[in-house]
């Protein structure tokens, strides 16, 4: 009889607690140092009553998105939306063939483009992703996802997920962590997409916001996009956006740029044990290799910074045996 009751309360406890993913789920991770600190950490963090335990309401993980959790280059994926758009938009506005930034657009001149810097980015965003509710704005990122191809790869966009960070994303919320996106992206245009690529839901996507009001549009009540930035959730800005959004400092912080600097900083500079984890671009076969003067992702000041603050280096052609999810 004991033996049946120890039974029962083995099988109730296993219908209410999660099952611990293993380092084994991991499967795209080589074995080596990284991927050993990364498993050794949530190991203690779960472990009750150990020096590296982490109590389930503070296991909150952070990822930047682009660079981190899918491709970057040769341009954020945004952009290439916003590029688009312009193109698609141009015949209604003539005047954009000699006015600066849209003529860099059009002329495809990505020198010209960087050079007109954050000025000109506000304004072309102001100009393809206002005027219009959040229902329309969302029917054209569909479309454009649905059709629009990376320029190298040809594949869908959203096919350029990283599979060793999905499956990352998998393994801490097994053990018990919540999963953010703290990105520069537009926070719009994550949402519609991040759960099914990620298992993200749309609540715990923190990004750059643009300015919107609320109104009643023939009885409906709907949001209406204006040309105006409302936040940008990059450099000193992610750490804003996580107090905002999520209320507490995470434990965890997955970036791969300078831009997430200040995240892994934040991060990891609170009491207890903390993690930050910055994934290098190395593989130029498999994807890119860029750090210090690439024009999208840079990584330079957080590169120097790692060794002496303890965040983890991933050499994405040492670390990963694959980097998207169809490839061996």
């Amino acid at each position: 009889m004991d033996r049946i009751l120890a039974l029962a309360r083995a099988a109730a406890l296993a219908v209410v607690l999660p099952v611990a993913a293993l380092a084994q789920d991991l499967a795209s991770w080589n074995d080596g140092a990284t991927k050993t600190a990364i498993v050794d950490f949530v190991k203690a963090a779960t472990t009750e009553g150990g020096p590296g335990w982490i109590a389930p309401e503070d296991r909150i993980a952070v990822f930047d998105n682009d660079g981190t959790l899918w491709t970057e280059q040769p341009a954020y994926f945004q952009a290439f939306f916003v590029f688009d758009r312009v193109k698609e938009m141009a015949p209604r506005h003539p005047e954009w063939k000699e006015q600066p930034p849209f003529k860099y657009v059009l002329e495809n001149d990505m020198a010209g483009l960087a050079s007109s810097g954050e000025k000109g980015l506000m304004e072309l965003l102001a100009a393809t992703h206002a005027g219009m509710t959040d229902e329309g704005f969302n029917d054209i990122l569909e479309k454009w996802l649905a059709e629009a191809r990376h320029p190298k790869s040809q594949r869908p966009y959203t096919e350029m997920i990283y599979a060793p960070m999905v499956e990352m994303l998998d393994y801490l919320r097994a053990n018990g962590f919540q999963t953010w996106i703290v990105s520069g992206g537009g926070i719009d245009f994550m949402r519609p997409w991040a759960e099914k690529a990620y298992g993200i839901p749309p609540q715990q996507v923190v990004g750059s916001q643009i300015a919107k009001d609320y109104e009643v549009i023939d009885g409906k009540p709907q949001f209406m996009r204006k040309p105006d930035i409302f936040f940008i959730d990059d450099g000193a800005g992610k750490p804003v956006g996580i107090d905002r959004h999520i209320g507490r400092r995470p434990v965890m912080a997955f970036g791969n740029s300078d831009g997430d600097f200040q995240m892994l900083e934040y991060t990891t500079s609170g009491e207890g044990p903390r993690l930050g984890v910055i994934v290098h671009h190395t593989d130029a076969e498999r994807e890119y290799a860029y750090d210090r003067d690439s024009h999208f992702g840079k990584l330079d000041k957080a590169l120097d910074a790692a060794p002496e603050r303890g965040w983890l280096l991933v050499d994405m052609a040492k670390d990963w045996s694959r980097v998207y999810p169809d490839a061996k």
